[in-house]
């Protein structure tokens, strides 16, 4: 009996986290649609009736907006996907961050320089990635079979 209900909480389990976490991501994914929206409104808003005119603050908005629409980017990307996550998507969306960090908060010169070296490393990153093939090869050119005994 003990066996019968591993077997069926083994199937059962997965499938109810899937989508749980299914649903989470589609609401997280309308709430980012919301303030979407609403920083599109605010550049309607200091474009047309000027509003704010601080540059800093509609450049801040701007890469506030694009960290939005990444990150709904990429959940319509792990749906398509089967369920998976690429990870250059969130290497962009760090780097699009940090620019924002940087626009954001440069009043200290070592903060500015740390945060470009963070976007060095993610850009070092997505070049590593972009090279590496997707599937590992089946016979490595290091090892022979000989040499593996």
């Amino acid at each position: 009996m003990k066996i019968i209900g591993w077997r069926l909480s083994k199937k059962f389990f997965p499938t109810l986290l899937q989508w749980f976490l299914n649903i989470c991501l589609i609401i997280l994914a309308l709430i980012l649609s919301f303030l979407l929206i609403e920083e599109l409104m605010g550049f309607f808003i200091t474009l047309t009736l000027g509003g704010n005119s601080d540059y800093k603050h509609f450049l801040a908005s701007i890469l506030l907006f694009f960290l939005y629409f990444e990150f709904i980017t990429m959940i319509v990307k792990y749906f398509k996907d089967d369920y998976h996550f690429p990870l250059r998507y969130f290497l962009y969306i760090g780097i699009t961050a940090m620019v924002r960090l940087i626009i954001v908060d440069h009043e200290h010169p070592l903060d500015t320089l740390i945060f470009s070296l963070v976007i060095l490393i993610l850009i070092i990153c997505y070049f590593i990635i972009n090279i590496t093939p997707l599937e590992r090869p089946k016979h490595s050119q290091l090892f022979n079979k000989s040499d593996q005994s």
